[in-house]
């Protein structure tokens, strides 16, 4: 069982991953990617800058970089310490070499004047590392368990099948805005795979409540998860609008900053919420398949 303190220092790191993930998104948002564009120095020195104009979102964006590293080699150092899990311990170990490739990642698109590819990567690897962060912080909790009592699903497509899906389609979906935002091409794929998103929201809504709305965390995860899906939809359509507003501005203006990084921002609260939703029906749902895979993995046959 985990130290009640490892969770919530776990809980402390993904919510400083969540403030990196804004600092990050403040920096595309006022067009800032270029304004230290030396690496792993500011401006050929490692002696703070001026903190003035761009210089402020890109330099305090490689701050607060450094130090979710730090507290990222903390949390892996004390989970290998103290957490009996293996899997565990190995997620933590990942973490640690997702956020130091994220960190060659960033200088890369500086060094290399922000390229397309570097920066969509970039992006999409932030939010990876922010769902290795609420996992850890979900499996370092002393009452998480994956052998809880499980509810039979016999529904076609499966709610195990659902939630997967919709989780991965969540990050095609970010990818997809990370690739528009960065101008690799226009926003039409992002518009059809969030309806695409949507339905399955609603549509694991539905079967969750109807089927499953004795199970309060799964219940819970499900309402969590359209909520944000809403706001996160809200946001979008203002932050195109926005957009289309001030696009023969000389610099970007505070409006279209604000809700384009609280897009940003948002659009992982539903990707790890997502998660979370996906981690809760793999904890109290079972699919009838499932279980015949696994008579026939044990014993070699189906019993009749």
């Amino acid at each position: 069982m985990s130290h009640p303190w490892l969770h919530r220092y776990a809980i402390f790191v993904a919510f400083a991953t969540f403030f990196l993930i804004i600092a990050g998104a403040l920096v595309t948002s006022n067009d800032a990617g270029l304004s230290v564009p030396s690496w792993p120095t500011f401006f050929g020195s490692f002696r703070m800058p001026r903190m003035v104009g761009g210089v402020f979102y890109e330099a305090g964006h490689r701050m607060v970089a450094g130090v979710v590293v730090v507290l990222t080699l903390i949390l892996a150092g004390w989970v290998w310490k103290s957490e009996p899990q293996r899997w565990v311990r190995r997620l933590a170990g990942l973490s640690v070499v997702a956020i130091l490739i994220q960190a060659v990642l960033g200088g890369l698109t500086v060094l290399l004047y922000l390229p397309v590819a570097l920066s969509v990567a970039h992006a999409c690897m932030a939010q990876v590392f922010f769902s290795m962060m609420v996992s850890l912080a979900i499996f370092t909790h002393p009452g998480w368990r994956w052998d809880e009592a499980k509810m039979e699903d016999r529904s076609t497509p499966s709610l195990r099948w659902l939630a997967t899906a919709n989780t991965v389609t969540i990050f095609v979906l970010i990818i997809l805005g990370a690739i528009f935002r960065h101008h690799g091409f226009g926003v039409i794929p992002h518009i059809i795979v969030a309806v695409i998103v949507t339905v399955i929201t609603v549509w694991i809504l539905t079967r969750v409540l109807t089927c499953f709305r004795d199970i309060a965390p799964l219940v819970r995860a499900a309402r969590s998860l359209v909520a944000l899906l809403a706001l996160q939809l809200l946001l979008g359509v203002g932050s195109y609008l926005e957009l289309l507003t001030h696009q023969n501005a000389p610099q970007p203006e505070a409006p279209v900053v604000d809700i384009t990084t609280a897009h940003v921002a948002v659009g992982g609260l539903v990707l790890v919420t997502s998660l979370w939703l996906t981690y809760e029906v793999y904890r109290y749902v079972r699919t009838e398949n499932h279980e015949r895979s696994a008579e026939v993995s044990a014993h070699g046959k189906v019993r009749a």
